[in-house]
């Protein structure tokens, strides 16, 4: 047979020219997956994968291992006076860190550990104490218990045991209590109370946020890293305003004698002269 002419390409029809191209194209494409991939480059590591982090806002490795949950935010993270410099240790790890440290105290990371832990104790603490002294103060005003109750002599009132009863057991429950957190802290999950199911897994042991059946039971805790930062943020702002609402609260009581709910509608009817300054100038 006869080899055809080069001017026989050209009065082919359109469909085979397209044919053809899609074989060559696809061809190509097969080739191409099942070619050798270039080796993908070792993970940075020590200082410069730090440094990597520091200047992209990516995750590369943990720097500290604060949380086993939460990424660390990026640097245009918010920051407690716009356009400062934060400091290295502060890197977004933290849940509510906005690179507000002045005086370097949390320059070493296991003092750092240790003082957000602190912090979040002392303001979950806080959160429970202004609940606390708000909810005794509306039902004595709407008739559920005795008049008169104030939270500032809770203590002096008579309950179901003596004074020192009281006391010991407080200090037995809480002992036993902030023991496990210590254990914990020192050795995280070694106080694990999660029961085994089949079809359940156990969250990852991450201190201050034990999660799980019991503590996290509609799983809020354990979604994508950025939610679950985004919770504890709001967890520990709440806390921090509580700590400030319960020296709010004794500041009141020392200097007015009178309960948070008296101060606040009397701060209502009469703002002009029942306010903070007042308090100074009349005592």
């Amino acid at each position: 047979m006869a080899r055809p002419g080069p001017l026989h390409l050209h009065h082919d029809p359109p469909v085979s020219r397209v044919s053809a191209v899609l074989c060559f194209c696809s061809r190509a494409s097969v080739r191409a997956c099942h070619a050798p991939r270039p080796a993908q480059p070792p993970p940075l590591q020590g200082p410069t994968a730090v440094s990597f982090t520091r200047k992209t806002g990516r995750r590369v490795n943990a720097t500290k291992g604060v949380s086993a949950v939460c990424e660390p935010l990026g640097p245009d993270r918010p920051l407690w006076f716009p356009g400062s410099t934060p400091p290295p240790w502060l890197d977004g790890s933290l849940p509510g860190d906005f690179g507000f440290d002045p005086l370097g105290l949390g320059s070493e990371p296991e003092l750092l550990r240790w003082f957000a832990q602190a912090e979040l104790m002392h303001g979950r603490w806080a959160m429970l104490a202004a609940v606390g002294i708000l909810i005794p103060d509306l039902l004595a005003r709407w008739g559920f218990i005795d008049a008169g109750f104030s939270w500032f002599d809770a203590g002096s009132r008579d309950y179901f045991a003596d004074p020192w009863t009281l006391f010991v057991s407080q200090m037995a429950l809480m002992g036993w209590a902030e023991g496990r957190r210590w254990a914990d802290l020192l050795n995280p999950g070694c106080v694990d109370i999660e029961p085994d199911f089949p079809n359940r897994k156990k969250p990852v042991p991450d201190v201050g946020y034990p999660g799980g059946l019991w503590f996290d039971w509609a799983n809020w805790g354990r979604g994508s890293p950025e939610p679950v930062m985004v919770l504890r943020t709001k967890e520990i702002k709440n806390g921090r305003l509580a700590m400030l609402a319960f020296v709010g609260f004794w500041f009141q009581a020392v200097y007015t004698g009178q309960g948070p709910i008296d101060n606040l509608l009397a701060h209502l009817a009469d703002p002009g002269h029942c306010n903070v300054f007042s308090a100074f100038t009349s005592h």
